[in-house]
């Protein structure tokens, strides 16, 4: 008989070692709409409770940080209307959640070229920020018109900005440097990285800050996977001998 979702937690509380940072690549939501006949726009709608799961699901296993892919650069090239939808259920996650993630202690960071989104789009996403600056139990990153490499490019602007001012040299230039100018300065990198739907790529996703991160990959649609699931990822890393190029000992 398979565990319920509160035993699969105690059992996580028990065996300690969860995860300071969760990385999440949601994905699945067209393909979950189309097996059920249904428009693009549906499945994205139906991942919103998936959002839910995954941010409660990680404030009770105690959880510190959660990052969520929700919009790449890629996806600008996707058709109008569903770019559009997407960006009318940015909007309305917002309306709906805001507050209570306030209520809950969950701080929002949004990261991202922000300056595509559609004004409302943007007015939202700096509403959130707002609302929730005070939490310290979860800081929740939200990756918008988000690119890996595109982060990585704006850092080395900016360390080579710094460069020709004079303000770093050349030879001062380390990875806590590269770390300190990419949008996730101050949040530990992350220790486990999720990704939906059975595909097994990054997809651009946090290039640098992956780089040691343990991968979880789920046969589950992202409108499907749930607390549950997320209990199932942290259990597997749970038993997982990290050794960062070490020895075991």
């Amino acid at each position: 008989m398979a565990e319920s979702s509160s035993e699969l937690l105690a059992r996580i509380r028990v065996h300690g070692a969860v995860p300071r940072h969760i990385a999440i690549i949601m994905d699945g939501n067209g393909r979950w709409a189309r097996e059920r006949h249904m428009p693009r726009a549906f499945g994205h709608r139906s991942g919103m409770k998936a959002v839910r799961e995954v941010v409660e699901g990680a404030l009770e296993a105690g959880v510190e940080w959660l990052s969520l892919f929700a919009f790449s650069q890629e996806n600008w090239q996707r058709p109008e209307t569903e770019v559009s939808a997407l960006m009318s259920l940015l909007e309305e996650y917002i309306a709906r959640e805001a507050a209570e993630l306030a209520q809950q202690g969950v701080r929002v960071y949004v990261h991202g070229d922000l300056s595509r989104l559609t004004p409302a789009a943007a007015n939202a996403v700096r509403r959130v920020m707002e609302q929730t600056v005070t939490g310290n139990r979860l800081g929740l990153n939200l990756f918008i018109s988000y690119g890996g490499r595109a982060e990585l490019v704006r850092a080395t602007r900016q360390l080579a900005a710094d460069v020709a001012a004079g303000r770093l040299t050349a030879d001062a230039i380390t990875e806590d440097e590269i770390s300190a100018r990419l949008y996730t300065a101050g949040c530990p990198d992350p220790d486990l990285l999720i990704r939906t739907s059975g595909e097994q790529r990054l997809s651009n996703f946090l290039l640098w800050q992956v780089a040691y991160a343990e991968l979880f990959i789920s046969s589950l649609y992202w409108p499907d996977f749930d607390r549950h699931a997320l209990y199932g990822a942290i259990s597997d890393f749970q038993r997982r001998d990290r050794r960062f190029g070490r020895v075991s000992t």
